[in-house]
């Protein structure tokens, strides 16, 4: 038992980011993805990538629309396409703090 004034934990975090919502399990394919990408081509090569706003749009699109169609996983990486749709979206995302 503690000695404090009350007797329930207070914790101010109420406006902090909560990270304990993220489905991180999910989020390990995305993980994957990138692992993928990395020995692929090389580690944070997506940042170099030429006009990369329409191509990180269009790969986004064509992953989306293969997993529509009832595609699990890329055949080239054997990742989920939804993994590759979030790898390109983070892309865009980082694109648009950095570009």
């Amino acid at each position: 038992m503690s000695n404090l004034p009350y007797s329930k934990g207070v914790k101010h975090d109420n406006e902090k980011l909560r990270w304990d919502l993220v489905p991180w399990k999910q989020f390990e394919g995305v993980v994957k993805v990138l692992t993928f990408g990395a020995f692929k081509y090389e580690v944070d090569n997506w940042q170099k990538l030429p006009d990369f706003k329409r191509r990180y749009f269009a790969a986004s699109q064509r992953h989306l629309m293969a997993w529509w169609n009832g595609e699990r996983k890329d055949p080239e990486s054997g990742h989920s396409h939804l993994a590759h749709v979030i790898c390109c979206v983070l892309f865009l995302m980082w694109f648009d703090d950095n570009g």
